[in-house]
This record gives structure tokens, C-alpha cells and sequence, in this order.
């Protein structure tokens, strides 16, 4: 999924707390969205290794959830939402397409990176590539309810989520296109800072 589905599913996770424990929703939703962000922000670093943990998140986040029934507080609601975003993130990607510059062709067996066990995990396919028209539909899918509930700053963010989204969408394949072509006018001491689908797409 791209970064805008992974954010507006994050701020989904805070949409239960407007019923059971409203006044901690505002920062909740601001938890949800920057845990949604946070583990892309590898983009650049070994991306789907570097901050993506699909086990620890999940199992850190089962560990606050339980700490924030029990002690419920603006930090304790706030870190649990946080966990459980950053661990669906990871979670997701797992079920999405490989690690690869065109993953509508199929072509990797990298999904996201298991610390815990230490390996590659092989994308399940089962979700369309990032920036595909299913994501994109996701995307407007999860944004519908919370225009609904929220207001001001964060209503905007998540219409500007859903902007950005169908740019992306719209130029997902031109991108992938433009990319190598962009490195090859790199020179080649910046390439240890490259994403390798990159490098890899430009020496064909």
C-alpha cells in the first residue's frame, strides 16, 4: 500500500475510541497517523528492513493495548495506537506486492523483513501494488468516515491524503519509468544512498 493508505488506516485504528473514550480520540488520531507514516520513513535506509518490524510491532503493541485498558491515559491510548498503526503498516506490506521499482510485474520475492526471524518475507499478493487504482480505492474507502467525524487540521490532512494518493496513482507507472533515468544523471559516489530496485532497473 502507499504512504496515504498506511496513514488514513492508521487514524482508522482511533475511530472505535469516539465511542468508548472520546476525549482521548484527538490524539489518538494523531498517534494512529504518525504510526501509519512512521515505518516508511526507511524509504531510503533499507526500506521494509530498517523500521519495519511485522513481529515486534505487533507484539509490543498487544503488550500497550493491554497497559492502556488497564491505565487509561493520554501517553498510554497514544503509544498503543501508535504500535498498533506502525505494526498494520508492517503487517500490511506483507500482504501487498515484492520489493521492486515495477511490482505490477511480480518479480520479487521481498516483501518485508522479519527481524524476528531473520529473513525475507515473500509478498502474499493478496492486496494490489502501491499506488494501484485498488489502493487508491482503499485509500478513499477509510478517508470517508473520517471526514465525517473529525474537523479542522486533521480533516485536512486526511483530504490531503487522499489528494496526494491519486496523484500518486495517477502517476504511479510514469514514475517508475522516471526514476532510473533520473539516477543514471547520478554520479556514482551517491549511489551507496540509492535504493538498489533503482540501480539495479538503470544497468539493464
Amino acid at each position: 500500500m502507499m504512504l496515504p493508505t498506511h496513514a488514513l488506516a492508521g487514524m482508522a485504528l482511533a475511530l472505535p475510541l469516539l465511542a468508548v473514550a472520546p476525549e482521548y480520540a484527538p490524539i489518538a488520531f494523531v498517534a494512529g497517523l504518525l504510526g501509519g507514516i512512521f515505518p516508511d520513513l526507511d524509504m531510503y535506509a533499507g526500506h521494509r528492513k530498517t523500521l519495519h518490524y511485522p513481529v515486534y510491532y505487533s507484539v509490543f503493541a498487544v503488550v500497550a493495548t493491554g497497559v492502556a485498558l488497564l491505565i487509561p491515559t493520554a501517553g498510554t491510548v497514544a503509544i498503543s495506537v501508535f504500535l498498533l498503526a506502525a505494526a498494520l503498516h508492517s503487517v500490511t506490506d506483507i500482504f501487498g506486492s515484492g520489493l521492486e521499482l515495477r511490482p505490477w510485474e511480480g518479480n520479487s520475492n521481498k516483501a518485508v523483513y522479519s527481524h524476528y526471524h531473520g529473513t525475507w518475507i515473500a509478498p502474499r499478493k493478496v492486496l494490489s501494488y502501491d499506488g494501484s487504482p485498488a489502493d487508491l480505492l482503499l485509500s478513499v474507502v477509510l478517508a470517508v468516515p473520517l471526514v465525517y467525524v473529525l474537523e479542522g487540521g486533521l480533516q485536512w490532512v486526511v483530504i490531503g491524503a487522499v489528494v496526494v494518493a491519486g496523484i500518486y496513482t495517477a502517476l504511479r507507472r510514469v514514475l517508475a519509468d522516471l526514476a532510473p533515468v533520473v539516477v543514471g544523471f547520478l554520479p556514482s559516489s551517491v549511489y551507496p544512498y540509492v535504493p538498489a530496485r533503482y540501480l539495479e532497473d538503470t544497468a539493464r
